[in-house]
């Protein structure tokens, strides 16, 4: 989730509990231990590109990490912050505690694969029940924080909190309308899938791309959700095989190391990129819901070294053109 409402989310929940002096103090250890467990994003490497797709959501988004991560921010932002409004570090840590518990939960609620049970595993859990960003569910928790703040009103933190359980709530019930309409699309198509996922389109609960995988194939569709379930046809491509697209990769070498990886990364829904043979892409991601235009890709090479990585690319179509499909789609035209 975007750090804004990783914040906000860790402030209500540790206002939601503190008195009405330490509100707005309660509000900024929560806010900063919410945000906290994204610092991950600075393991990263110059020569191995993939490297951050592995610690991104890994170790500090491991529920088991919550009390170290909790005391590394009470031991940094008690002295900074709390110390001089007459915390003890115990009430500090308890803020940051509640902030920081609040970060990997959120999450999970997304389509990108949290760890939170790492290092018992490192499966990657995806409820598809909310976008990354989303003013529906951001915006109402941040007008209630800033009015529990201003008016020293714990129970507006309260209900800001309560939203932030029933959206994503809202979220599933959308997901299961959506992946049942994905099934039956499937079916009049005469097609019986292994998998089939459906993810909330970019900012919204209303539009779903749905992707499922047959033997051979990946096909994905946008669903919009409303009154009624409206589908929009969409694309497909061939499922990726190594031996097939890239007969001459050496399967010992680095970049076939790095399509497992990445592989990993994308649940396995890899495919070669429609318009460039020397690329594979993660079928789950597009700006327009019933899209092959990928997010993000890895670029191989033929005149690599054994040792050499794949190149990591990312794909940022936001342009008039796909806003203006995504819109049309959420006005089901």
């Amino acid at each position: 989730m975007d750090p804004l409402t990783q914040g906000v989310l860790g402030a209500s929940l540790s206002q939601s509990v503190s008195k009405k002096q330490h509100l707005v103090i309660a509000g900024v250890l929560g806010l900063l231990a919410g945000m906290a467990p994204d610092l991950d994003v600075l393991i990263r490497s110059q020569s191995d590109p993939l490297l951050f797709l592995e610690f991104h959501r890994q170790f500090t988004h491991s529920l088991f990490f919550i009390p170290i991560g909790s005391v590394l921010c009470a031991l940094v932002l008690h002295p900074l912050i709390a110390k001089r409004c007459g915390l003890s570090f115990k009430q500090s840590w308890l803020y940051c505690a509640l902030g920081f518990s609040t970060h990997a939960l959120l999450d999970a609620c997304t389509t990108y694969g949290t760890q939170l049970f790492w290092p018992l595993t490192n499966e990657r859990y995806a409820w598809n029940t909310v976008s990354v960003i989303d003013p529906l569910f951001t915006l109402p928790i941040l007008l209630l924080l800033v009015f529990a703040t201003l008016k020293k009103i714990p129970w507006m933190a309260r209900i800001a909190f309560l939203w932030a359980l029933v959206y994503p709530t809202l979220g599933m019930i959308q997901r299961d309308r959506a992946e049942a309409a994905g099934w039956q699309l499937a079916q009049e198509r005469q097609h019986e899938p292994t998998q089939l996922v459906a993810k909330p389109s970019f900012a919204n609960i209303l539009v779903w791309k749905v992707v499922y995988e047959t033997e051979d194939s990946y096909y994905v569709d946008a669903v919009r959700a409303g009154t009624s379930i409206k589908i929009y046809p969409g694309e497909s491509v061939a499922k990726l095989d190594v031996d097939r697209d890239f007969p001459w990769l050496d399967p010992n070498s680095q970049q076939a190391i790095d399509i497992e990886r990445f592989r990993w990364f994308s649940n396995g829904f890899l495919a070669k990129h429609p318009s460039d043979e020397m690329s594979i892409i993660d079928v789950r991601y597009s700006i327009v819901p019933n899209q092959l235009d990928a997010l993000w890709s890895i670029k191989l090479s033929p005149l690599a070294t054994a040792d050499t990585h794949v190149e990591y690319n990312t794909h940022r179509n936001n342009t008039q053109a796909s806003r203006q499909l995504l819109f049309d789609m959420l006005l089901g035209l």
